[in-house]
This record gives structure tokens, sequence and C-alpha cells, in this order.
């Protein structure tokens, strides 16, 4: 059964952090808190990991994994973004916005989109996470913890431990999160493209 870390929602604390950050870098699977809903996150070089969350959420290979940033200089390290892209997701971070965008050698092609190479990218803003990513030192390879069936993320800690507790390594509870998942925009091709309208206003992609 998956540890249930309870973090303080303002000011995180270091010892609990440093806990989940050693969690992650041993392989586990946590999930976690954003602006838009709970996600799944591992570390980045976790094989295995990836494959629970596939078997989890039934995801196939097309599906775009996201990279969740503490900030805009660590995106820019994983993914190519041009002078009309740069413009579009500054404005727009942090916030509940995923942007799908070509992929730079830092990223395991594993983690790519397979005939696009392309991932998905984002920076929460959300308090408790950003304290985990700035301690971790690196994204959280991360999906929307949106179970099979389901058209809405999970919103409660306790829920989720309740429910698929027996899967995780970790639930933490950081209080309120958001409830909608994020808007996701695909920057790939140059154009702006709305493939999933959520909690992130998309009119200024129009």
């Amino acid at each position: 059964m998956a540890r249930y870390v309870d973090l303080h929602p303002v000011d995180p604390q270091p010892r609990l952090v440093g806990q989940l950050v050693g969690l992650l870098h041993d392989g586990g699977l946590i999930a976690y808190p954003t602006d838009s809903g709970y996600a799944l996150g591992i570390a980045l070089g976790n094989r295995e990991g990836l494959e629970r969350i596939r078997t989890l959420r039934q995801l196939d290979a097309k599906h775009h994994f996201t990279l969740v940033c503490r900030d805009f200089a660590q995106l820019g390290q994983f993914v190519h973004v041009d002078n009309a892209a740069f413009r579009l997701v500054k404005a727009a971070t942090p916030g509940a916005f995923t942007f799908i965008l070509p992929a730079t050698k830092e990223v395991p092609r594993r983690l790519m989109h397979p005939k696009k190479r392309t991932v998905g990218v984002r920076i929460p803003d959300h308090r408790a996470t950003q304290v985990l990513l700035e301690a971790l030192g690196e994204p959280l390879l991360s999906s929307t913890l949106l179970l099979p069936g389901e058209e809405e993320p999970m919103t409660e800690g306790w829920v989720i431990q309740d429910e698929i507790g027996h899967l995780l390594d970790a639930v933490v509870d950081a209080g309120e999160c958001g409830a909608d998942p994020t808007t996701v925009i695909d920057l790939s091709d140059g154009a702006p493209e709305i493939v999933r309208q959520g909690a992130g206003d998309a009119s200024r992609f129009l």
C-alpha cells in the first residue's frame, strides 16, 4: 500500500519532500496534486514506472506523456521553442496548460510520440509541487491521474489512497488541487491546435 504523505500546502516540510525525492530516485511511482487535478509521477529514467503508468491508465504507445517542469528555463532544456511558441508558452505559464512541442536530445526516445518525436511539457501553478520539483532537480515524467472509463481526473488524496493505493508507492496530499485536467495545446507544427479544452482558457490560442 502507498505511503500517505501529508504536505503543508504553503510551506512543505523539507524532511517529507526529501523522502519523496529519494523514493522517486529509487524508482517509485507517486500520485501528486497539481493545479489541474492529480497526476502520476516518476523520475525521468524510470522505465518500469513508465510501464506501471501505461498499465494503470491503459495507455497505448501514441499517448503523450508530460514533463512537468519547475520553470521556463528547465522546460527549454527538453523541447524546442521557436519565437512564436516562446511568447505563447511564456504568457500561459505557470498554469493549467500542457504544450506539445518537438523534443530535444535530452528526452529519452521512449518518452516521445513514436512518429512526431514530440513530448508534452507544462509548468504547474501549485506551491507544493513546485517545491518538490525544485528539490528533485529534474522534471517529473507525468500523466494525468485519469482512470480508464472516467472523464475527470482524481482530486482527493484519500480517495486515491483508498482506490488505487495498492498500485502506487506514495500519495501526496497538499490540500486543495484543481478539478479539471489541463488544456492541451499542440505547437509542434507552428500554428496552435487545441487538442483538449480543460482548465486553462484556450481563447488566447484561437
